[in-house]
């Protein structure tokens, strides 16, 4: 055998141990993941609030608990979270949310939403649906449609 194909086999063997490696890291942590997703929805709760304002920012900046900022590991404090500030009751809370449910969340508007615990899970209109935002376009579609545009 040539040096060529030994590099070749050990390099493929070395591929193969990083694919068996990952197979089961994501087995687990998806086993990891359905587990709090089921802790989250037995603790869930609906709620009536008025949201006051939402942005993206930092987990230190977003005023949360410090227990909150505290029990985050440390590679995910500096990322952006999406945040709502919501009057529930009488007080006023700093929420997080989830990805999925913050483009729907209307700013100064009452909603019903399904809280675990400080995380909104989910998110109803109270007087009729919510309004779902339109699609940004993507940057080859605005082209196509520029030149459109300029052929008329």
């Amino acid at each position: 055998m040539s040096t060529g194909t030994i590099v070749l086999i050990v390099v493929l063997i070395i591929l193969i141990a990083a694919l068996v490696a990952l197979y089961f890291f994501g087995k687990k942590t998806e086993k990891k993941q359905a587990e709090q997703k089921a802790q989250m929805d037995a603790m869930a709760q609906t709620m009536n609030m008025l949201i006051i304002d939402k942005k993206r920012m930092k987990l230190k900046e977003a005023g949360l608990p410090s227990v909150v900022v505290e029990n985050t590991p440390k590679y995910l404090r500096r990322t952006k979270v999406a945040v709502v500030k919501a009057k529930v009751g009488p007080k006023i809370m700093t929420l997080m949310c989830d990805e999925k449910v913050f483009p729907l969340i209307p700013v100064k508007k009452e909603v019903k939403a399904v809280v675990s615990g400080i995380y909104i899970t989910g998110v109803k209109g109270v007087r009729g649906p919510l309004e779902t935002p339109q699609k940004k376009k993507g940057f080859f579609a605005r082209f196509k449609k520029e030149k459109e545009n300029k052929e008329k």
